[in-house]
């Protein structure tokens, strides 16, 4: 135990093993989904049109592998990030990275899939080498305090979104987008029931309170038959697709249009990876008296290094979760959070049907009561400076309406030096911060011009 507080330097961030194990129990329930939406993701399932209700998969790519492999890329991240970066943030292949492998590179472009997991490694190898530069570390510490700030209430808004979405609350609408789901649906009565749940808990200053709304609402769920009971306990996991990339070297065609794809990849990863660690750094205290990341070098590394074990194993790109806040709400603030999440994620990888228990529609209300405590942000930011609210709004704004975090971010980033040299404070700029700029306007031609 003694080992546990000095490696980690429990005391030091004022924490102890039960917190930090908590946190990480919290941190794999909120996350816990993407072990089997990722694999559902990577497949494009569709119905096959027979009226038999049988789904096809327009990838070729089978569950099995993909569950494992996801599962694999999760616990190499963490670990990773929680022995050598000491922070309380956990990994897995990313949601909308996953649907832009299957929809937009295999499904709309006509790649194999095999290739994709090529371009995905290359990326994510050129991800390592901008973090061992130092480069990657410079650019997120180059994003002025409000703007990080923003980052932070816009992601929140946006998992909020997700929750929304999950519990059913939120619904497409063709008329308008966006509309109020069913109320009379049981599922969505569940999630607005493990809502009022955890809400209740947090309010009474429970700690713990996410978890324990988990927990509680998939009781509930359970008893109403809203949750299926388990439908075992211990099943072997299926081999993954381990080096499979290599067919994407053989037997894809590498033309101009997938060097964009490889572009596209790296931007979404680094950019998502970037405005996670910033908030989960601000709500962990991993700042300095500037607003910097502390040792954001290793955290960036550890990052870059998932996504290449991730394409090794047969899944898309593997990033920082800003699911690791549910963990840090709880208390979680160093690496042994990580640690023990990554552990959970190997046991469950072997107990994965216990998993079929958190439902959607269980950690929807941990997803929103996280957007609500990241929503906390705003009152920080400096609303009476006219260039920050500007571009703090667009950033909080495009984030869910685009359903991506880079996105957000991007629109933003070109607005606010565009702002600042208007009002002729564009020596407050930092070099970073325009090469960015030029950098996001050339983003959006080229996510025009390809047709993305």
């Amino acid at each position: 135990m003694d080992f546990l507080k000095n490696f980690f330097k429990l005391e030091e961030h004022g924490t102890t093993v039960k917190t930090e194990f908590l946190a990480g129990l919290t941190t794999f329930l909120a996350m816990a989904y993407i072990l089997f939406v990722n694999p559902t993701t990577l497949q494009g399932l569709v119905d096959d049109g027979t009226g038999t209700g049988t789904m096809i998969s327009l990838t070729g790519l089978e569950w099995g592998p993909i569950f494992t492999a996801t599962a694999i890329a999760a616990i190499a991240g963490t670990l990773i990030m929680g022995l050598y970066a000491n922070y309380p943030v956990a990994l897995a292949p990313g949601m909308g990275m996953n649907a832009f492998f299957t929809w937009t590179v295999v499904v709309t472009l006509g790649y194999s899939p095999w290739q994709g997991f090529a371009g995905i490694l290359i990326s994510g190898l050129l991800f390592v080498l901008l973090s061992l530069s130092g480069l990657r570390k410079r650019i997120i510490n180059a994003i002025p305090k409000n703007l990080k700030l923003a980052i932070g209430a816009g992601i929140g808004f946006f998992i909020a979104f997700i929750g929304l979405q999950n519990a059913g609350l939120i619904v497409d609408n063709p008329a308008v987008l966006v509309g109020l789901g069913d109320l009379s649906d049981p599922v969505v009565l569940l999630a607005v029931f493990g809502l009022l749940v955890t809400v209740g808990l947090y309010v009474l200053k429970i700690r713990g309170a996410i978890l324990y709304g988990i927990v509680i609402t998939s009781i509930v769920g359970i008893i109403f038959g809203q949750v299926g009971l388990p439908t075992g306990i211990v099943d072997a996991p299926p081999a993954p697709y381990f080096f499979e990339f290599t067919k994407g070297f053989t037997d894809g065609v590498w033309d101009f249009q997938f060097f964009i794809v490889i572009f596209a990849l790296l931007f979404i990863d680094f950019f998502d990876t970037a405005g996670t660690l910033v908030t989960v750094g601000h709500s962990a205290g991993l700042l300095d008296e500037t607003g910097e990341l502390k040792d954001s070098g290793k955290a960036l590394l550890a990052d870059s290094t998932a996504t290449v074990i991730g394409a090794i194993s047969g899944t898309s790109s593997t990033t920082s979760y800003i699911e690791s806040l549910a963990g840090v709400e709880v208390g979680g603030r160093t690496g042994l959070t990580s640690v023990f999440t990554a552990l959970f994620f190997f046991v469950f990888m072997f107990f994965s049907p216990l998993l079929s228990v958190v439902t959607a529609a269980v950690t929807a209300p941990a997803l929103i009561m996280v957007g609500v405590l990241m929503a906390s942000q705003l009152k920080d930011i400096d609303w009476n400076d006219t260039v920050i609210a500007v571009s703090a709004f667009l950033v909080i704004l495009v984030m869910p309406l685009t359903y991506s975090i880079a996105e957000g971010i991007a629109v933003g980033f070109v607005f606010y030096p565009l702002t600042m040299l208007i009002t002729k404070r564009h020596k407050e700029v930092s070099i970073e911060m325009w090469v960015l700029s030029v950098v996001f306007v050339v983003y959006f031609v080229v996510k025009a011009t390809a047709g993305f």
